[in-house]
């Protein structure tokens, strides 16, 4: 494929990919078995929706608008934990008419637009959408442009030593192959692996040469290595890191850092507002 579907084309590979992934998945795993699915080249991957606002690729930001309106008509459900998941009515359908999921939608929200990720959607639409991945561009912003390089190698080791990470070392020295620092991995307080880490802070994607460059400093040094990134990891690169009869090397790219800082609770803040309703039912029931 030589461009980008639309947000309404990639609906049915969208519900294909979590057919394929037994039904339920997150959306990096949705994301990664839908781009498969549709064969888009490395180039419209890396394609960012806006480069000045964050890390967020242009088919990230579509398949985010075809979750949202397939969720609005009752094809798919998202628990808190960040999971998708396909309802029963979307079990009913070998494909769909995404026309009519279109109508369905901008009727219900009143939208009169031609093409809602383009010209704008409701306030409940375009409400959601930000809710899901706009703090994480706001989080890019942060992370690549406000923090020093220096500074995001702390906020790493902060990280690895509050998901259960001991002996956290930044050691970041000139000729060292890019490792930017060491630690060992406790696993239920049993086993226990040596780690060496790179950190990243790019915008675009991590390449299979910058994988392999990596695993060739740690070689021999470590038991695993970890690779973070703000930004994205190309396709080869993910088959690099898992190669087979190479040390193993574990990627974490800018989504599922953004996800762990606000798991950790390191700079991002979750606000619950109160909600109030009032029980008719129980006042007439006096």
């Amino acid at each position: 494929m030589n461009k980008l579907p639309t947000y309404d084309n990639l609906m049915n590979p969208l519900l294909a990919a979590l057919r394929e992934l037994g039904g339920s998945g997150s959306v990096k795993e949705i994301f990664t078995k839908t781009v498969e699915l549709i064969g888009l080249s490395e180039k419209l991957l890396a394609q960012l929706h806006d480069p000045n606002r964050g890390m967020q690729t242009e088919i990230g930001y579509r398949l985010a608008w075809a979750r949202t309106y397939l969720k609005k008509f009752g094809l798919v459900e998202n628990s808190r934990r960040g999971v998708w998941s396909l309802t029963e009515k979307a079990k009913t359908f070998e494909t769909v008419d995404s026309d009519e999921i279109v109508r369905f939608v901008r009727a219900l929200d009143k939208i009169d637009r031609q093409d809602a990720p383009k010209q704008g959607a409701s306030i409940d639409t375009v409400r959601e959408l930000s809710e899901e991945d706009g703090w994480k561009d706001k989080l890019s912003v942060v992370l690549t442009q406000k923090l020093e390089p220096a500074g995001f190698e702390r906020l790493i080791q902060r990280v690895l030593r509050e998901s259960g990470f001991i002996h956290v070392e930044v050691t970041g020295r000139t000729g060292d192959g890019g490792i930017d620092g060491k630690g060992i991995a406790r696993i239920h307080g049993l086993m226990s692996f040596h780690v060496y880490f790179q950190c990243k802070r790019y915008k675009n994607s991590v390449s299979a040469a910058e994988v392999r460059d990596f695993r060739g400093a740690m070689v021999g040094r470590a038991d695993k290595g970890l690779l973070i990134t703000t930004g994205t990891f190309t396709t080869p690169a993910v088959k690099e890191a898992t190669r087979d009869g190479a040390p193993p090397i574990d990627l974490i790219d800018g989504i599922e850092l953004a996800e762990k800082l606000k798991e950790l609770e390191l700079g991002v803040k979750t606000e619950r507002v109160e909600r109030i309703s009032i029980d008719t039912a129980w006042f007439e029931a006096l």
